[in-house]
């Protein structure tokens, strides 16, 4: 059997971070991912920009993702630069702190490139098209992990471990206590299948379409039952392609995305709803009369499922109250954005200039488990509260807390409940981190 310092689970931002965070602790770390490229839900769901994490603060303009996400914007801006500069002008590229968690277009299909040759200048160790199915626990431990794989079911051990799966799959199999959706009737947030629009004439779209034009044509199809998709407006968005948009409109509800039926059920639905979106376009939207699909996400974008108990669950009362934590290992500000779980509609807590929260550390570390933490929109909060952490920078922050805090518990051979709260704070205000 195979055996590692860590292994994380789930190679999107969080586990990403995580990863990279573990090894410069100087440990040995396996990234494994039921995929076949790093970068989650952005590279393998088209989720599309990132969302802003800025605010200003005494004057001065601070973003709140650091680190290790800051390094990877960075190199995408530097094979953007061209691009970018035509777009933002040449000064403000120089900073790119003020384009890059905006409106700032991802190359997804780079990304893929840059998050393999990250693992490699850091030592890590990749497994693509391994499936999760087992974790051997003994006790309060975690001992090793079963993946299922085209070279049948390969066991492999570690000291401890990382769960950024975005569905707490891990935590799930080492029988940690967790929660699924909204209190009262469990249901979570609608998925969502990015796809992607070539061949349009963007200036003609943009010169004679407003948002509001789109979207009140849209709802009066929807209302006469010419449209079926549950949503009331049409998300579209810039892409680094000419001539290309990219769409996040899609609405499945009221399936349950840990059930693998209606997890199929719902990429069957959603796409669908791709090409009955995409004919409303062409038939009534200046500039897409000669467009046509060119991609689909390879998987449906899972805004919520499980979610741990931790040592302290996160609310959405504390991030409205601005709780700033003793503990706390990242700061946000994104709106608790949730899309309604039974129709259409989305509702909003934006946080006005200068307001933000922190999120705990004991948040990512899971009841029964001494070897285990989490990263990534799964961590121990409320149907609430999740809805504004589980973006993509704040993932990433959250990831490289936990692969910091392991290399700090790895050092002493203690739970991750025990790890100095101070020494890992020292560690990530050094890669920027606000925590006060």
């Amino acid at each position: 059997m195979k055996k590692y310092d860590v292994i994380v689970t789930g190679a999107g931002f969080a586990g990403v971070s995580a990863a990279i965070a573990a090894a410069r602790s100087g440990l040995k770390v396996l990234i494994a991912d039921k995929g076949n490229c790093l970068g989650g839900t952005c590279t393998q769901g088209l989720v599309t920009p990132f969302m802003s994490t800025t605010t200003v603060i005494d004057g001065k303009k601070v973003s709140f993702a650091y680190g290790i996400f800051r390094e990877i914007v960075a190199e995408l801006v530097k094979y953007e630069e061209k691009n970018l500069i035509e777009r933002y002008g040449e000064e403000k590229v120089s900073k790119f702190e003020d384009i890059y968690t905006s409106d700032y277009l991802i190359d997804d299909e780079y990304l893929k490139f840059l998050l393999n040759r990250m693992m490699q200048e850091n030592g890590i160790d990749v497994l693509f098209h391994s499936f999760l199915s087992g974790a051997g626990v003994n006790g309060s431990k975690i001992e090793f992990l079963t993946f299922t794989t085209k070279s049948g079911s390969v066991e492999i051990s570690a000291d401890y471990f990382i769960d950024a799966s975005g569905d707490a799959d891990l935590a799930y199999l080492a029988g940690c206590p967790y929660e699924v959706g909204r209190a009262g009737d469990g249901l979570c947030q609608p998925m969502s299948l990015g796809f992607r629009v070539g061949n349009v004439d963007v200036k003609k779209f943009t010169e004679n379409v407003t948002g509001s034009e789109l979207n009140v044509k849209f709802n009066e199809l929807r209302e006469k039952g010419e449209i079926t998709i549950p949503n009331n407006s049409v998300q579209i968005f810039k892409n680094c392609a000419k001539d290309t948009v990219h769409f996040n409109s899609t609405r499945v509800i009221k399936c349950n995305p840990l059930d693998v039926f209606e997890l199929s059920k719902a990429e069957t639905t959603a796409r669908a709803q791709v090409y009955e979106l995409h004919e409303f376009m062409k038939k009534h939207i200046a500039g897409f009369e000669n467009s046509r699909v060119i991609k689909t996400a390879t998987a449906i974008g899972i805004r919520e499922s499980r979610r741990i108990v931790g040592e302290h669950i996160l609310t959405g009362e504390e991030l409205v109250a601005c709780t700033k934590f003793d503990d706390a290992i990242c700061a946000a500000n994104y709106d608790i954005d949730i899309h309604n779980p039974d129709g259409a509609g989305v509702s909003h807590h934006y946080f006005k200039a200068g307001e933000y929260y922190t999120v705990p550390y004991r948040s990512l570390v899971p009841m029964g488990i001494d070897n285990l933490a989490v990263a990534g929109r799964c961590i121990s909060t409320t149907h609430e509260a999740q809805a504004s952490i589980r973006i993509i920078p704040i993932v990433s922050c959250l990831g490289e807390a936990a692969g910091t805090a392991v290399g700090i518990a790895s050092k002493s051979g203690i739970a991750m409940r025990d790890v100095d709260i101070s020494a890992l704070q020292d560690k990530l205000l050094k890669s920027g981190a606000i925590l006060k």
